[in-house]
C-alpha cells in the first residue's frame, strides 16, 4: 500500500503535510481546563459546577440563575481550594460507580438518554429536567453508553 501526504490548508493555500508538521485534530475524551474547587467539600469525577470566580468554580444547581450556568463536570476527585481537571466538552467516560455517585444512577448511565441539571441537589446530573416555575432547565450531554457521556451543556431555560 502506498504511503501518502494528507493535504492541508496553510495560509489560504492548498498543500501536502510538510516533514516536521502535525495535523491538529479532535481528541478522543473530554476537552479538560484546570480550575480551583471553591467548595466545602470534594468535587467528585462527574459532578458539575458553574463559575464563581476567576478560574474557580463550586457545585451547579438549576434552582437559581447564580448557580445555573454549568459549565464543566469534574475528570477526577478535586479537593477544596484545590485546582483540578474539569472537562467542558467531548466524551467524558468514568466507571459506573462513579456515575451512580454523581448522577444518582444504578448501574451507571443509559445509553440514550439526555442527563439535565438537578434542581434539588447541587452538583447533580439527572435523566429528569427541572419542571417547576422559578426552575431552570440545564442540559448536560447524552449518554453514549453505561460509562461515557457526551458532554453538550446548553445554557439554562428558565421555567
Amino acid at each position: 500500500m502506498a504511503s501518502r501526504k494528507p493535504v492541508v490548508i496553510n495560509a489560504g493555500q492548498f498543500q501536502q503535510l510538510q516533514a516536521g508538521d502535525t495535523l491538529a485534530a479532535p481528541l478522543a475524551g473530554a476537552q479538560e481546563v484546570s480550575l480551583t474547587n471553591d467548595d466545602v467539600g470534594s468535587h467528585v469525577p462527574g459532578q458539575v459546577v458553574y463559575l464563581d470566580t476567576n478560574d474557580g468554580v463550586k457545585k451547579a444547581k438549576a434552582d437559581a440563575s447564580s448557580t445555573a450556568y454549568a459549565f464543566a463536570l469534574a475528570s477526577t476527585t478535586i479537593s477544596n481550594g484545590v485546582a483540578g481537571v474539569y472537562a467542558t466538552d467531548g466524551i467524558l467516560t468514568l466507571t459506573t460507580a462513579q456515575w451512580d455517585t454523581a448522577f444518582g444512577t444504578s448501574g451507571g448511565l443509559t445509553a440514550g438518554t439526555i442527563y439535565y441539571l438537578s434542581a434539588t441537589t447541587a452538583g447533580l446530573g439527572t435523566v429528569t429536567a427541572p419542571s417547576t416555575a422559578g426552575q431552570y432547565v440545564v442540559r448536560l450531554g447524552i449518554a453514549l453508553s453505561t460509562t461515557e457521556l457526551s458532554i453538550g451543556i446548553r445554557d439554562p431555560i428558565l421555567l
